[in-house]
């Protein structure tokens, strides 16, 4: 469970693909009749990217940055943290109503009314602003677990919020994902320039 970050590197082509991704069990009986059964409450994401220019030379070095970084990870081995560039913050999220006993809070955001959970927030701890009731609260009453903790994203305060509290945050995430294949195929078509078609992240939970 890596907390590396997926770098940030030019020649990234579009489009690039985005889609979320259920189970669901359906039993069809003899009638027509459908019994389903949702076995995730929340969605696998898939990213698919495309890189038309990756140089190889000394003072740029894009190809050997993102295939080291694949290489590291040992293909669909170990994951690590996408940064969405249009989907990466919050601001005003309502997490939950405070009950006077209870600490601890999973992040969660909202997408046109849906509502998921955050398992990797960006940074865990820092500039993540939590509020009561509107009012912004000291970062001394309380943390939150980053990827790779015992408690990815989960709020904790070390006193339990007041009943009737409605707790809200501020905060920049990050999907946590693996490489969907155990296979990169880079492709040079002119000296030092390669290309890489089709690169494939799946959001993980642990």
């Amino acid at each position: 469970m890596s907390t590396e970050i997926f770098p940030t590197l030019p020649g990234l082509a579009w489009s690039v693909d985005k889609q979320p991704e259920f189970s669901t069990v359906v039993r069809t009986a003899a009638s027509g009749q459908e019994t389903r059964v949702a076995l995730w409450s929340a969605p696998r994401w898939h990213f698919t990217l495309g890189y038309e220019i990756l140089r190889y030379a000394t003072a740029f070095q894009e190809l050997q940055t993102l295939a080291g970084f694949f290489l590291a990870r040992q293909g669909q081995f170990d994951s690590f943290l996408y940064q969405d560039p249009d989907d990466n913050s919050v601001a005003g999220q309502m997490i939950a109503t405070g009950d006077g006993s209870t600490t601890a809070f999973q992040l969660v955001r909202s997408f046109g009314g849906f509502v998921e959970p955050v398992l990797a927030p960006n940074p865990a701890g820092v500039d993540i602003n939590v509020y009561f009731n509107g009012t912004l609260q000291s970062g001394a009453g309380w943390g939150v677990g980053g990827w790779g903790t015992a408690l990815p994203g989960v709020l904790v305060f070390s006193t339990a919020p007041p009943a009737g509290v409605a707790i809200s945050a501020d905060f920049q995430f990050y999907y946590p994902v693996r490489f969907a294949k155990d296979l990169a195929e880079f492709s040079q078509f002119m000296h030092q320039l390669w290309e890489l078609k089709e690169l494939e992240f799946v959001s993980v939970k642990n």
